[in-house]
């Protein structure tokens, strides 16, 4: 204790510090010495000796460098910084370099950032260390992980590129068959990258049935890569397209063409298209992001597969914004291809359903409907008469808001409280008469419906035109549209697929990314 309180400075010891001073000074001190206290006595000799005895401030102690660390601890640190800063970090000294050097930090790099949990120790019987895989494999290709369509003309497409163990895997995902709107997604990959050697990564496709063959991978721009098949030969078959063709519906129907052909011939014109044009050119894929979801929203946004009439089951992102919600179409068909708005929806405009006994009455419906369209198109015109009531009189020096502007106001301030308000019990729900469904099986009970708008047009997207309809929300799951003018009703259902690498960064970037693919297709 009396040790610990010499180093402190404190304690009864009260002549420590002096003869400390006295040691470091020179005069070595005798052990004998008695303690003076400066009030006990002393005189001017003994103020003169404390004040030649007390030492001065003590020197600054120079810093330590990291180089005095332990090499055991420095790769602990390293290990713990982005893998992307490390390069810059070898070029501060060559102590530095051959620390990095270490595999235990790229091991970790490659665990932390990219979610590879294999056992990379294995590698070492190949020759390729964890950070050539760092570098020459995740780093080198990270931009083009994430979810992606396809430019397929008007059919589009999603494909997710994940870290898969020691390969980068390009996954095609597929709708489940028509009408089996809550079948699991069907998926297949296309290509993948692996480090098959230290030099560089190898790229191959996936497709054929003669396994994986070289391929080629072009990162155009941040949001836009293309991939190339090199030996198209592979995709082959000794019995030309139409073998090649009737093996894949054995394979993806288990069935024979004469079987499907009339159940489904729209469907099966659709994925010969796809089939015979997507493998053989190159592709170019455009980045999507998953909808960022809101407490406001009326469920949680994301992906569904929906029904399309004889177009088969097509893939739907639902995201919210503000008071409307909007269906835009993953995949396409010949009518509405693939980036359009499909459905569009009025949460302001909630619908009361008639009751029981009449909801089969089309008729009944179709009024209801109608009536809210004419409340919608009354409500825009007097938005449209308070802004250029609103222009005039900021041109005169004299904005202020138009009584259509407070009305709306006020209309919205309800909304918002209404939403706010305990959800409503489920009520019956069924299909009125005459309207045709590819799937019997929806729900007999809906949450809530709204009116909303759904896009149609002719074959190559020709007169495209926005008609009324009714969507109805079943649960967390799942939603329909009834297509008032087509009298037709489409089931979704949400896809439950964790895809890696999807989360938009800002609703900036999404709402950006929704217009892009919308302008690339119109």
């Amino acid at each position: 204790m009396a040790v610990c309180a010499r180093l402190c400075g404190v304690g009864p010891a009260r002549g420590c510090r002096r003869r400390g001073a006295q040691r470091a000074a020179g005069g070595g001190g005798d052990s004998s010495e008695p303690d003076t206290d400066p009030e006990e006595g002393g005189g001017a000799a003994a103020a003169a000796e404390r004040a030649v005895a007390v030492p001065g401030p003590a020197p600054p102690r120079s810093p330590l460098s990291l180089l005095d660390l332990p090499p055991e601890l420095l790769v602990q640190i390293f290990g713990s910084l982005p893998g992307a800063d490390l390069p810059s970090l070898a070029l501060v000294c060559s102590a530095f370099r051959r620390i990095l050097r270490t595999d235990t930090i790229w091991r970790r790099r490659c665990r932390e950032e990219y979610g590879v949990c294999e056992n990379l120790r294995k590698l070492e019987i190949t020759g390729v260390s964890c950070r050539d895989v760092y570098a020459k494999l995740l780093h080198r290709y990270r931009h083009i992980l994430g979810l992606w369509q396809p430019d397929i003309g008007p059919y589009g497409g999603l494909l997710n590129v994940v870290v898969d163990g020691l390969f980068i895997i390009g996954w095609m995902y597929l709708p489940p068959h028509d009408p089996h709107v809550d079948d699991p997604m069907r998926f297949k990959p296309l290509f993948r990258i692996h480090l098959m050697e230290r030099k560089s990564a190898t790229v191959e496709c996936m497709y054929g049935h003669k396994g994986p063959h070289n391929g080629h991978i072009q990162i155009v721009k941040k949001d836009e890569f293309s991939t190339k098949c090199n030996q198209t030969d592979h995709h082959r078959m000794a019995g030309g397209r139409q073998e090649e063709f009737r093996t894949w519906l054995r394979e993806e129907w288990g069935r024979t063409l004469e079987d499907i052909f009339h159940e489904h011939m729209q469907e099966l014109i659709l994925m010969k298209f796809i089939y015979t044009s997507q493998y053989d050119n190159c592709l170019t894929y455009r980045r999507i992001f998953l909808p960022p979801c809101s407490p406001d929203d009326l469920i949680k946004p994301g992906l569904f597969k929906g029904t399309y009439g004889s177009h088969g089951l097509e893939i739907v992102m639902l995201s919210f914004h503000g008071k409307k919600a909007k269906g835009t179409k993953i995949t396409g068909d010949p009518n509405i291809p693939a980036g359009q708005q499909t459905v569009e929806i009025d949460l302001a405009h909630p619908i009361r359903l008639p009751d029981i006994e009449n909801q089969s009455n089309f008729s009944e419906l179709s009024r209801i409907v109608l009536e809210v369209q004419e409340q919608v198109r009354r409500e825009q015109q007097g938005l449209e008469e308070g802004a250029q009531e609103g222009k005039e009189l900021e041109e005169e020096g004299q904005p202020q808001p138009g009584p259509c502007q407070r009305e709306e106001d006020r209309a919205g301030a309800s909304a918002a409280g209404e939403g706010e308000a305990a959800q409503p019990p489920p009520q019956p729900f069924v299909l009125p008469a005459g309207v045709a469904s590819r799937n019997e099986d929806y729900p007999r009970t809906c949450r809530a419906c709204f009116y909303g708008t759904g896009l149609i047009a002719g074959h190559g997207f020709t007169s495209p035109e926005r008609t009324p309809g009714v969507f109805v929300l079943f649960d967390d799951d799942r939603f329909g549209f009834i297509w008032l003018e087509l009298q037709s009703f489409s089931l979704y259902s949400r896809i439950k697929v964790s895809f890696q690498n999807a989360e938009a960064p800002s609703r900036e970037a999404f709402d950006e990314m929704l217009k892009n693919i919308q302008l690339l297709t119109s």
